[in-house]
């Protein structure tokens, strides 16, 4: 076992957490010790729901371990019932509570609540989150899922699958992925998780098929549905402009629409910026890509073939797609990296020096670190990336909100570069005040000028005022280049000269 200081997914029981919570009418009963309870942390701080997500822990402590432990979990999945009265319960233990073996589905079974109780088998230790929630909402659909109840089932009928709580941008994608769908003149059956009840999971069968947003969380339940529900599935992630155009045409030709249906749908304005002058400035940038499956490899087709960047790095956390990830590397002619260690990725970006991260917020800490632009494409994230705003990545219109997430941070750099060309004016000069505050604004007090000293990595003082003049998002790459150079041939102090030197080296 590896200690960590973060970690891209956490055990099976958050994912169970996350469909318990996205769904109604659905109660979790976790037999867990002091220490696991963080569910509250994670959905009303994080993600800034207004409820309580809807978990009954055991909190067995130290002490109890002596006595029946197992008396405990009967007594509050019998309370959680009385109190909460859901339409079906799902029952399991988290990663400490699974060590002693009280089995959570044979107690609440013994109990014969007036309810459907799921037990869940999730072992915490060879699994995490994503199959968590994958396996949970495949349980959920299996137990509840009734055969079709019409002998005729509309064709242009189906169910959205996949989104969940604490899921990047899932609510707004489900919005803009409905209102697509609606303009196909398909009706949308029954959402789920998010905001599914009980009965809503039986219902699935009645549509014709199934619209998967999120493979991580939907695809196993998916199949299942498509081998005992004869469901087709989509298997596109409309992520992209060219994603959008084939998940419709592939909905349609499900469905049986007419093959102009893309027309019908809407439009992006990303194409028309990719065909502008302005455009040229983002052709060719090197970009690194990290995050869960599905929106890895949405980013690297988006960054490849409607923005003309070069993908130089391409991986994900998600063990379970790796096979995918793998292939879509190999056509861009690179080696994937499968990984759940943030400091494997770090070396990596490192290693390739890109001129924009698309990560995780675990990816925009390392971005930051080491002075790259960045822009978060995939969970894990923080309460920043749970925007008030519409902002889905999903369809046309989230190819616009991808489109300005990506290409601001770079513009902001030229953006930069342009104010320091201009230092000198009296209006962006460091000491002026901000602009929008007026003419009675105080102004900073004048600081005393420091000194620049040399930098342990032997950097003349000269040298050193002279890479200030480099564009900040460039000049880490400088520094390092050029320290790169003087090592290479065992220049111990770094002038002016050496800097240029490096710099007409790594140009040719």
């Amino acid at each position: 076992m590896q200690l960590t200081l973060w970690t891209y997914e956490g055990p099976p029981h958050v994912g169970a957490m996350r469909i318990a919570t996205a769904m109604k009418g659905l109660h979790y009963v976790l037999h867990a010790p002091q220490g696991d309870t963080y569910a509250d942390l994670l959905f009303t701080m994080i993600e800034r729901r207004s409820a309580r997500p809807p978990v009954t822990y055991t909190t067995f402590q130290a002490r109890d371990l002596g006595g029946d432990t197992a008396e405990l979990f009967k007594t509050a999945a019998a309370d959680a019932y009385e109190r909460f009265k859901p339409q079906a319960m799902i029952v399991g233990a988290s990663c400490t509570a699974e060590l002693i073996q009280d089995d959570p589905g044979g107690l609440a079974k013994a109990l014969a609540l007036p309810v459907p109780v799921i037990p869940l088998e999730l072992p915490s230790y060879q699994k995490k989150e994503n199959w968590g929630a994958s396996e949970t909402f495949y349980q959920i659909v299996r137990a509840l899922a009734e055969p079709r109840r019409a002998a005729e089932v509309n064709p242009r009928s189906c169910n959205i699958l996949g989104p969940t709580a604490l899921g990047f941008r899932h609510r707004d994608d489900l919005a803009e992925i409905t209102r697509v769908l609606r303009s196909l003149g398909i009706s949308v059956n029954v959402v789920a998780p998010l905001d599914a009840t009980p009965d809503d999971i039986r219902r699935i069968p009645d549509a014709a098929f199934n619209v998967v947003l999120y493979p991580e969380t939907a695809e196993t339940a998916a199949r299942w549905l498509e081998r005992n529900c004869k469901q087709p599935m989509t298997s596109i992630v409309p992520i992209g402009v060219s994603a959008t155009r084939d998940f419709i045409i592939q909905v349609a030709s499900i469905a049986g629409l007419d093959a102009d249906a893309v027309e019908k749908a809407g439009a992006s304005r990303l194409p028309w910026y990719s065909r502008s002058v302005d455009s040229t400035y983002l052709t060719g940038k090197r970009v690194f890509i990290f995050g869960d499956a599905t929106h890895a490899l949405a980013a690297a087709r988006i960054a490849k073939e409607e923005l003309g960047f070069e993908v130089v790095g391409l991986g994900t956390y998600s063990r379970e797609f790796a096979r995918p990830v793998r292939e879509a590397a190999s056509k861009l002619g690179i080696e994937a990296l499968i990984t759940d260690d943030y400091l494997e990725v770090e070396a990596k970006v490192a290693e390739l020096q890109p001129e924009l991260v698309l990560g995780t917020q675990m990816e925009r800490h390392i971005a930051k670190k080491l002075g790259f632009p960045c822009a978060v494409i995939s969970a894990p994230v923080h309460v920043q990336d749970f925007p008030a705003r519409y902002s889905p990545q999903m369809g046309f219109e989230g190819a616009n909100v991808i489109f300005d997430s990506w290409v601001h941070p770079l513009m902001m750099g030229l953006e930069e570069h342009l104010l320091h060309m201009f230092r000198s004016d009296f209006e962006f000069n460091d000491k002026a005040a901000a602009s929008h505050l007026g003419a009675g604004a105080t102004k900073p007090a004048a600081a005393p000028a420091a000194a620049v000293v040399p930098a342990e990595s032997g950097w003349a003082p000269d040298a050193e005022r002279e890479l200030q003049k480099i564009p900040f998002f460039v000049r880490g790459k400088a520094r390092r280049n050029t320290e790169r150079f003087a090592a290479e041939r065992g220049i111990p102090l770094i002038t002016i000269e050496t800097l240029y030197d490096a710099k007409a080296h790594y140009s040719r």
